[in-house]
């Protein structure tokens, strides 16, 4: 989600990128854990449970990639950040990574001196409305006032829609999903708008979900991924690749239950390949033979991940649909392990 309304701080973040170090992994194993930076709250992508501890589809690539580097996915602290304050963050070198609910979008990728390592969610911006409202399609929202978060994308898809369609509204500022979903609930805004799996993850919370409707509209691309700052190839390589394991080890069927077992051996050069069975891959990014292995026994592939925080027998109740597999009908498609 979403994308910087305020120029002057793409020069601003483009600048304080300089004071991070060119070489994060090195700072990373001196530190002795990843730094990472996820949402302030989304419930199913990024939580704290009744410990406190971090949880979600988001969490877990934070995870697997210190697992990746120390073995141990708790190698990791997390900084919750806004629209608003996240791309400072990654720039100053504060966070190693960003793995969040964040668009890929030119402007971020070269003018913010960010890249992105790949994509985790594919998603759209949507509008949830309360039922009793009476409305079935977003192109009957004239006049209505939408909640919305600033210093994203959403503030200029929401102006885009409204203006092709010969409509107003009254914008209502919110920073976090949790300040949405209070004002929402209370009467604030007629709508709130975001991306579709985040109107999920918030309805999921309420009282009584089915009081609230997703209208069918889907007015944007949001790939959603984590990133990371520009000069630092072998960084970025590193979590790109990480991810990449996720996907290729549910193409394969390699599980958190099952990845040590298979890294013994297969007659499949690529899960060999990939489980350091075969070849110095890991060696190729700077880490051990039993890197992907780590990665993986985390918290599982990308399907068991998916499954656990935001599938569809979790509250956030999310069909895989886009996030499939390519071999199911998806745009979920890591390159070769080769």
């Amino acid at each position: 989600m979403k994308h910087s309304l305020i120029l002057g701080a793409v020069a601003a973040i483009g600048l304080a990128a300089g004071a991070a170090s060119a070489n994060t992994l090195e700072d990373v194993k001196a530190k002795g854990h990843l730094q990472c930076g996820v949402a302030t709250g989304v419930p199913g992508f990024a939580f704290t449970d009744a410990d406190g501890e971090w949880q979600g589809f988001d969490v877990a690539v934070c995870r697997a990639v210190a697992a990746a580097i120390f073995g141990d996915p708790k190698a990791v602290k997390f900084t919750p950040t806004t629209g608003k304050t996240r791309f400072t963050a990654l720039a100053s070198g504060e966070v190693d990574m960003l793995a969040r609910n964040t668009t890929w979008t030119f402007s971020r990728d070269t003018d913010l001196g960010f890249d992105f390592v790949g994509v985790n969610y594919y998603d759209g911006q949507g509008f949830m409305v309360r039922k009793d409202l009476g409305v079935t399609s977003a192109k009957e929202l004239d006049g209505a006032t939408v909640c919305i978060q600033t210093g994203t994308t959403t503030e200029l898809n929401l102006a885009d829609f409204f203006r092709v369609n010969g409509m107003s509204y009254e914008p209502v500022p919110i920073e976090t999903n949790a300040e949405a979903r209070q004002k929402y609930l209370a009467g604030a805004c007629d709508v709130y708008t975001t991306d579709a799996s985040g109107l999920a993850a918030t309805r999921s919370t309420f009282e009584d979900p089915k009081a609230h409707v997703i209208l069918p509209e889907i007015i944007s691309k949001e790939p959603l991924g984590p990133l990371v700052r520009h000069g630092d190839n072998e960084w970025g390589d590193l979590v790109r690749w990480t991810l990449n394991a996720l996907i290729i080890a549910e193409e394969k069927g390699i599980t958190a239950a099952n990845v040590e077992e298979m890294a013994k051996g297969t007659n499949d050069p690529e899960i060999n390949r990939l489980l350091g069975a075969e070849g110095e891959y890991g060696k190729m990014i700077g880490l051990g033979k039993d890197w992907a292995v780590n990665a993986i026994k985390a918290g599982g592939n990308y399907g068991e991940i998916f499954d656990r925080y935001i599938g569809e027998d979790t509250p956030v109740g999310l069909a895989r649909g886009l996030n499939a597999q390519w071999t199911q009908g998806g745009l979920l498609y890591a390159p070769p392990f080769r």
